[in-house]
């Protein structure tokens, strides 16, 4: 560990400019007092590493010295493409994989260049959960990254429809999906998907698995979640929406269902209100879904939607007349 630490503390130093121990400790996220330790160590090795004093003092290399610590190991490799997005690379346990290979690069790059990684990280930031969402990751989320990077075969058990399901999956890869992982592995010789959250078992075996070289996680999984979003909508109903409705409406369906019914939107009447084929995916998720909208939206059809919504409508009159 404290080899590791110290190849750090020189690339850290390489990367240019003065540091102070505060800065570097930070970093390292080990003590001041341990930094201290290093920087003897390093200068007993021969490394040209020397103190500045005064204000503006620190620690920094002497100009021109260039380590060849720098060569990327098989993990930093890896976790270095996931690099733009750093919180899902650490809830998959490859955090501190990333932070020493971008160390890495940093110190190979040219003094010009070193400052490109920072301008970067001022300007542009990636947060993928959604709003409202538990930024906690699934207990069982690194486990399941070794054994996809590892392609080892794991035995689940996750939360069925029916009670506990437990099965054998060669794990192909592993997806966020707006806050939520998904794992898409192969049962035999069928693709499936799984919630990571779902799971309340994971146990990597020694077992490992070939790859088939034509299979490609994006696209399986955009043609997945294309497939899955027009079968969830089943059902639709028939909606006349005021233009407050209309304007609403995209906050209270899923995107897909909203450019479905906005494409297909007569003409407006002479109030101008419009009627709307939406998809659905249930009757009482419509119902929950348009009841938000209040007066803005009349049900036109089903019919049991349309009674589902106006004993709702007479319920809160009633309500509100007390």
């Amino acid at each position: 560990m404290r080899v590791s630490r110290l190849i750090s503390l020189v690339l850290l130093l390489q990367a240019g400019g003065t540091r102070t121990a505060a800065e570097l400790a930070e970093r390292l996220e080990v003590s001041e007092r341990t930094i201290y330790r290093d920087i003897l160590a390093l200068s007993a090795a021969g490394v040209p590493v020397y103190a500045e004093q005064g204000r503006a003092g620190g620690y920094r290399l002497l100009d021109g010295y260039r380590t060849r610590l720098n060569g990327l190991s098989r993990a930093e490799a890896e976790a270095l493409f996931l690099s733009g997005l750093p919180g899902p690379a650490r809830d998959m346990g490859l955090g501190e994989a990333l932070a020493a290979a971008q160390l890495k690069v940093t110190a190979a790059l040219p003094g010009p260049l070193r400052e490109a990684s920072a301008r970067a990280g001022q300007r542009f930031h990636f947060d993928a959960p959604g709003w409202f969402r538990d930024a906690e990751p699934p207990p069982w989320l690194a486990e399941l990254a070794r054994a996809v990077w590892e392609d080892r075969v794991v035995a689940l058990t996750y939360a069925g429809r029916a009670g506990e399901v437990t099965r054998t999956v060669e794990p192909l890869g592993l997806v966020l999906k707006n806050g939520v992982w998904y794992l898409v592995g192969r049962v035999g010789t069928e693709e499936r998907t799984y919630r990571v959250d779902r799971f309340r078992a994971v146990t990597a075996t020694d077992e490992r698995f070939g790859r088939d070289g034509g299979f490609d996680l994006a696209s399986f999984w955009s043609h997945r979640a294309a497939e899955f979003e027009r079968a969830l909508l089943a059902e639709t109903v028939t909606v006349r929406l005021s233009p407050a409705g209309l304007r609403l409406l995209r906050h209270a369906v899923e995107a897909v269902a909203y450019r479905a019914a906005a494409q297909g939107a007569g003409p407006p009447d002479a109030a101008g209100w419009v009627t709307v084929e939406l998809p659905a995916e249930s009757v009482p998720v419509a119902y929950a879904q348009l009841l938000a909208l209040g007066p803005e939206a009349e049900i036109v059809a089903p019919p049991q939607l349309r009674d589902m919504v106006a004993a709702a409508a007479e319920r809160t009159a009633a309500l509100y007349r007390r």
